[in-house]
């Protein structure tokens, strides 16, 4: 790492000396930028917030609404201490962004987590050029490769279908922020004959609201106590689920049902047994190991940062077949959106 370095690792987080601000930082600072509302890479103590005005509601919601928060718009630049900074949209979830710093003719770019797969829910990942790319590397190997998003909600929607002729409750397990909109907006078109309605978790139905208020269009949705969910309704019921429901009381009131999981580990065989479901959905709102690459080659940056996930085996493989600089970022983010592989994801505070 040069000592003139436009971002560097530090205690607190990923920081830039000449703009004196940090980038998801991990312990509170003064000046934080943040890419996106997930609580690690969100996390609360700091003095000062900017991040994209879609996921200002998000962040309010789990932060505080007396947060000092600075909203902007993807490529509105920001001037401080002689650095221009800006957010550029990293397709992972509502609001989420790449952060472009370019400081004496130089320009880095964090992605923060991004993925490459169309996503209604939030705007689409653009590589933006620069000279050093820092990247995540959730899903950095290459197994983890994504079905397209036709072939995945198909598979769902029939499981789903099988279910509700059997009257069964179909229960989906699912990230509460981001994956479960995803999932809701994705089967929207496929109801009917004889599926539906939505149902979905307190969890899920409070970022549903905010989702709503940012202007992405999702289908309705039913609380779990909704009276109008009677014993019919439920037999052809999608309960959308955070993880943290799965094996709890809560599910009682559904009486029979098949659940899943829907995530990216899903990919490795023994997952889902590990999971204790019936059915595994390989879903993920990170970018797989094709994914990846494509974004990284789009930036052309000579100079690559890898952070949480398989670190080393990318950075092996961008020196080795792509011939760039590449190095490791240590950094705690990582534990909430998709777990780790042998770690099961902490669970949602409002579950």
């Amino acid at each position: 790492m040069a000592n003139d370095d436009l971002i560097i690792a530090r205690p607190e987080g990923l920081y830039c000396p000449p703009g004196d601000f940090f980038i998801d930082p991990w312990r509170p600072v003064e000046r934080a930028v943040i890419t996106h509302a997930h609580s690690d890479h969100a996390r609360p103590g700091h003095g000062h917030y900017l991040a994209h005005e879609l996921g200002s509601g998000v962040l309010r919601r789990r932060l505080g609404a007396d947060i000092a928060l600075q909203a902007v718009r993807y490529g509105e630049v920001v001037e401080h201490h002689g650095v221009r900074l800006s957010l550029h949209p990293a397709g992972h979830v509502l609001g989420s962004a790449q952060v472009r710093v370019e400081h004496g003719g130089r320009v880095w770019v964090a992605s923060g987590d991004y993925k490459l797969q169309p996503d209604p829910t939030c705007a689409p990942f653009e590589p933006v050029r620069c000279e050093v790319f820092i990247t995540e590397s959730t899903f950095g190997l290459p197994i983890y490769r994504w079905p397209p998003a036709e072939q995945l909600f198909a598979e769902i929607a029939g499981w789903w279908r099988h279910n509700a002729e059997a009257g069964r409750t179909s229960v989906v397990y699912a990230y509460a922020f981001g994956k479960s909109q995803r999932l809701l907006a994705g089967l929207h078109e496929l109801v009917g004959d004889g599926i539906g309605p939505f149902v979905c978790h307190g969890a899920v139905e409070v970022l549903n609201e905010a989702y709503r208020a940012a202007g992405v269009a999702l289908p309705p949705t039913l609380r779990a106590d909704d009276p109008a969910l009677d014993a019919t309704a439920r037999g052809r019921a999608l309960v959308v689920a955070p993880p943290s429901a799965a094996g709890t009381p809560w599910l009682r009131r559904f009486g029979n049902y098949s659940d899943a999981m829907a995530s990216g580990w899903m990919q490795l065989r023994g997952r889902r047994r590990n999971r204790g479901v019936d059915r595994g959905f390989v879903m993920s709102d990170h970018a797989d190991w094709p994914g990846l690459q494509r974004a990284i080659a789009a930036t052309g940056a000579g100079r690559v940062f890898v952070t949480h996930g398989s670190v080393p085996v990318m950075v092996r493989w961008l020196r080795e077949e792509r011939g760039l600089d590449a190095q490791a970022f240590a950094t705690e983010y990582g534990h909430e959106d998709e777990g780790t592989p042998t770690d099961t994801p902490p669970a949602e505070a409002s579950a």
